[in-house]
């Protein structure tokens, strides 16, 4: 599993654990079953008026991918492609046939075989680009279904807590304060189901798909970057320190994205 979001999880847990605990709270009272039913039943309906059903029944197996703790092989890309231009460099063939063989990315392996087969340098280039662009275009959707239920779980809390309220007005005429008491804690604990489950689930996982991308689509342009190297008949020492400058000049990029404010704009 991916440490930090385990980490993050067993904070959260903990978090919510000490909260219900502190002031001895019958802990029963953060327990219905109707309110998240309406609160997943509700994010689930509105997630399948938005969105097609193939992408909501990937949503399962989007969030194993966050629980694992994937590798992209960076370094292992790197040397497959230093190891092509080299056999390549020295023109045999019938070796570099075997290397492609043992490559076990395909963005790769497509890549390096076009470069074999002769490609013009042009005709490779689009089609990388256009699976990078392919790859981006889905991986934001997946993230962006997420954040879509981020948006309508504590949309289905408030309308939880309004049911809640209308049975507690109706039971208002007995007059009976300990009923009425008991009927406002349970209109209130669907707002905070909503509250939960788009800030410590859904949110989170958008986001960490959302970083995962950013690695994917980085490790694609380094992938791009070799085989554009090698179509130029550059020497496997000039695209290993090419790549390896490129690798971290992008890694740094991303993290001064990141760190740093949003421009402001000038009036």
């Amino acid at each position: 599993m991916n440490p930090s979001t385990l980490l993050g999880m067993l904070l959260g847990i903990a978090l919510a654990a000490v909260v219900m605990f502190s002031d001895g709270t019958n802990l029963a009272l953060f327990w219905n079953g109707h309110g998240l039913a309406i609160v997943l039943g509700g994010t689930l309906a509105a997630t399948l008026i938005s969105y097609p059903l193939h992408e909501v029944v990937r949503v399962l197996h989007v969030f194993i991918v966050v629980l694992r703790n994937e590798r992209l092989y960076e370094r292992e890309d790197l040397d497959e492609l230093v190891e092509t231009a080299r056999i390549s460099f020295s023109g045999n063939l019938a070796a570099l046939e075997d290397e492609l063989d043992k490559i076990r990315n395909p963005f790769l392996k497509t890549g390096l075989q076009l470069v074999i087969d002769g490609s013009p340098l042009e005709d490779i280039l689009d089609l990388l680009q256009w699976r990078i662009a392919r790859l981006k275009a889905k991986e934001r959707a997946e993230a962006q279904l997420f954040r879509s239920m981020a948006v309508f779980a504590p949309a289905f809390g408030m309308t939880g807590t309004l049911i809640g309220l209308i049975n507690m007005m109706s039971t208002m005429e007995s007059g009976d304060f300990a009923v009425i008491g008991a009927s406002m804690a349970v209109a209130l604990v669907t707002t905070f189901y909503g509250i939960l489950l788009a800030n410590l689930i859904f949110k989170p996982i958008a986001t960490k798909l959302e970083r995962r991308t950013e690695r994917r689509v980085m490790l694609m342009q380094m992938v791009l970057e070799g085989i554009t190297l090698i179509s130029q008949h550059r020497s496997p020492a000039y695209i290993r320190a090419t790549l390896e400058s490129f690798c971290a000049d992008y890694r740094d990029e991303i993290n001064q994205d990141r760190a740093s404010p949003p421009a402001k704009q000038s009036s």
